[in-house]
């Protein structure tokens, strides 16, 4: 195979459409415009949400209620039945180390060890939150939860 014998697969590319190519073609004199009017010019239309110069929807309907997003916290999540299949006995176990082994994608607000699983090694996991049952599950198993 050379690269001038190489074409798409069938029906995947569609031949493109000259238009105003005289009224033989099908498409020709308006090209599928019309006559005169806003969406026959050049740049003619309309901004999308215009409804002819009513009120627009988006306008017509009430701002409601609250959004905290601005300042709201959002936590790299991880479960204790990873941090059992990742790290061994005695070891620290931090967003740091989980960023370098690629466990966690952004840092953002710190690390939140959540409950889904169980832990039988002995580890040190530093984190900014832990959930209830995540912290007992690791001091169980002979392990620290350090709050940073």
């Amino acid at each position: 195979m050379k690269l001038h014998e190489l074409s798409p697969a069938a029906g995947s590319a569609k031949e493109s459409f000259r238009k105003g190519r005289g009224h033989g073609s099908g498409n020709g004199k308006t090209a599928g415009k019309g006559h005169k009017g806003q969406n026959a010019r050049s740049g003619g239309g309309v901004r999308p949400g215009f409804e002819g110069g009513q009120i627009p929807l988006y306008r017509r309907l009430p701002k409601r209620g609250f959004t905290n997003d601005m300042f709201k916290k959002e936590y790299a999540i991880i479960n204790v039945e990873l941090l059992n299949d990742l790290f061994n006995d005695g070891d620290t176990v931090s967003i740091e180390t989980l960023l370098e082994q690629g466990i966690v994608k952004k840092e953002l607000c710190g690390l939140k060890v959540l409950g889904r699983g169980e832990i039988t090694k002995k580890l040190t996991v530093k984190a900014a939150i832990f959930s209830g049952s995540a912290k007992e599950k690791i001091e169980a198993a002979g392990g620290k939860a350090e709050v940073i």
